[in-house]
């Protein structure tokens, strides 16, 4: 049983100063975090890293040169004997679902990020696409978001859209 964390859009330090401690509390739980990109400053890639018990990250459009150094454009893993991929932007919701299988052909799962939209659907293939929306961020949506899942025996169970109360 792998238990993750998926985060996007973290903005840092321009949307917030810091995660909340609730995101912070998900990271030490988690056996596994899976961010997709606007990371924006190189030390929340570095707290992070620390911090959590493995990450895996991706660059995003607002990510600079030295974190396009550090992190590929798109990732891909096995975790739990689910076959995840990763990547930051996937354009625009309409078509979504078949651009990604031909684009990404051969997932489970595909985290991505850029709209700050929590989203959660099933390509004609069967890839299932999940984005965290934004914990620091919420943009247009009612709530700053992330996700918790489980990874298991070729299965991916227990997916929760978390929103974190408003900022003070």
């Amino acid at each position: 049983m792998v238990r993750l964390l998926l985060l996007a859009d973290t903005h840092l330090p321009k949307r917030a100063r810091d995660l909340p401690a609730q995101v912070w509390d998900a990271v030490d739980a988690a056996d596994v975090v899976l961010h997709a990109g606007d990371w924006v400053d190189l030390a929340t890639l570095e707290r992070l890293e620390s911090r959590a018990a493995r990450l895996i990250g991706v660059w995003g459009n607002n990510d600079g040169p030295e974190l396009r150094e550090r992190l590929p454009e798109v990732a891909r893993e096995t975790l739990g004997g689910v076959r995840f991929g990763m990547v930051h932007e996937t354009g625009a919701a309409a078509g979504r679902e078949a651009r990604t299988d031909r684009a990404h052909p051969g997932l489970d799962v595909l985290v991505f990020g850029h709209s700050h939209i929590p989203w959660d659907s099933t390509t004609p293939a069967g890839t299932r696409l999940l984005n965290p929306g934004s914990p620091t961020d919420r943009r247009r949506q009612p709530h700053c978001t992330y996700l918790t899942a489980v990874a298991e025996e070729g299965r991916l169970h227990g997916v929760e859209l978390v929103r974190l109360p408003p900022r003070r």
